[in-house]
């Protein structure tokens, strides 16, 4: 009779980081995918909780930095400021990897988005094509972001018919 001896502890540890990673990267998804609805809903109050007190948020169209924002409050100012402008928004958000440390992670996610204005009595519909490249941490609990850096990679605007 043959003995076979398997070590159980390093698979079962092995097995609970899976787990605990799995988890990180779902509370993260949906960090990045409530991020999207709730400015899709114009909810920028709500919108701001999941961000750091002290994030930090830029935006590049193309190579050209349209935005520089630090702190909440700024934040939120800016994006009432452009949710009072916007009459919709909608958004699709893409893959989105990342990369999981003691306390904070990176991420880098995709999103289509796309936004309807009314310019001169017109409709005018806006679609852009984002990369986001973030930084979150983990606060009582709970993840937020940190730093956020958008890449507005494709732009493209028409009018509509409504």
């Amino acid at each position: 009779m043959v003995k076979s001896h398997y070590v159980i502890l390093p698979v079962i540890n092995m097995e609970i980081m899976t787990i605990e990673t799995l988890t990180i990267k779902e509370e993260l998804r949906g960090l990045i995918d409530d991020y999207a609805s709730l400015g899709d809903e114009k909810k920028i109050s709500e919108q701001m909780d999941l961000f750091t007190p002290d994030v930090t948020y830029k935006v590049y169209m193309n190579d050209f930095l349209a935005a520089d924002v630090s702190g909440r409050q700024q934040l939120e100012e800016e994006f009432s400021g452009h949710a009072s402008q916007v009459k919709t928004y909608f958004t699709l958000n893409g893959q989105h990897t990342v990369n999981i440390n003691s306390g904070d992670a990176t991420g880098v996610s995709f999103s289509q988005i796309k936004m309807i204005r009314e310019n001169e009595g017109k409709i005018v519909i806006t679609d852009y094509s984002v990369r986001y490249n973030d930084t979150y941490v983990l606060n009582h609990a709970k993840w937020k972001i940190k730093d956020r850096v958008g890449y507005f990679v494709i732009v493209e605007t028409r009018i509509i018919d409504n």
